[in-house]
């Protein structure tokens, strides 16, 4: 048995508004009560982060079973035919891989359904280079003005699969026509209220005139890059984060040339209100 598991798991936030490295859970052996520190400490602090971790992706999957249904990804084959929820996202060579990546967003908003969340592990880190940032929309949409926000309360936006330059061209955009989604979304757990709109799905504000649209829909989606909603993480081998899709965008720093390979799981959610 790992000495982790013999130690009370505990909490050290990043920052005071989201973000909080784990220690003392063995991700591949977890406990009931391990679960359950898991499940209110995301619903606390966003994103969680677990470093050290010898997971493989069996084990992976299983973990992010405690917390919804895994998602069988659409856009990228499964690492074995024994784990079909579990893909990988990769870079073997000197670019960063982008996709989209390094511009701030919420995961699939383009689906009536988008993910609860995701669980993802590094194999391989670059030494240098290749951090991950987490945006706290709930803080964003509180940092907006009452008027403000009184305004945005109650209408929708149109978010596309098309609009994603990585996605454009892909077939399974006609799976995924527009569709809309309320601009502050309320959180089905906690009732709170977050900032959902992105730049790479959210096309328009519905009910605006184009050029309200225009000035609007840009303030809403660079609103997230204020650092006072965010936090920042830097990987190695062993290291895994778990972010909730519902309340978070996040932003992959393309800034490394050696080779990164992480393994993910997307967990399924269900239709924002």
């Amino acid at each position: 048995m790992r000495l982790q598991s013999l130690v009370n798991p505990a909490i050290r936030p990043l920052t005071s508004v989201i973000g909080a490295e784990i220690t003392g859970i063995d991700l591949a052996r977890t406990s009931t009560s391990d679960i359950e520190f898991v499940s209110k400490a995301l619903l606390e602090h966003k994103v969680l982060f677990f470093r050290d971790q010898e997971l493989d992706d069996r084990a992976h999957a299983d973990f992010a079973a405690h917390f919804g249904v895994p998602q069988l990804f659409a856009f990228l084959p499964p690492v074995a035919e024994d784990v079909p929820e579990v893909h990988a996202l990769s870079s073997g060579g000197t670019k960063p891989k982008r996709s989209n990546a390094d511009i701030w967003h919420s995961d699939a908003t383009f689906q009536s359904t988008p993910p609860m969340g995701s669980i993802l592990r590094s194999l391989v880190s670059p030494t240098v280079g290749g951090d991950t940032l987490w945006a706290n929309m709930e803080a964003a949409y509180e940092a907006l003005s009452p008027r403000l926000q009184e305004m945005l309360d109650g209408m929708t936006a149109t978010h596309d699969f098309k609009n994603s330059s990585t996605h454009r061209n892909n077939p399974l955009g006609d799976v995924y026509p527009p569709i809309s989604h309320p601009v502050v979304r309320t959180h089905p757990v906690t009732g709170r209220k977050s900032l959902y709109v992105n730049r790479t799905f959210t096309t328009r504000i519905d009910g605006l005139s184009e050029r309200e649209n225009e000035m609007l829909l840009p303030f809403l989606c660079d609103h997230v890059r204020g650092p006072e909603f965010q936090c920042r993480f830097t990987w190695a081998a062993g290291s895994v984060a778990f972010w909730d899709n519902r309340c978070t965008q996040h932003y992959a720093v393309a800034d490394y040339t050696q080779p990164r390979l992480m393994h993910r799981v997307v967990i399924d959610g269900d239709r924002p209100f």
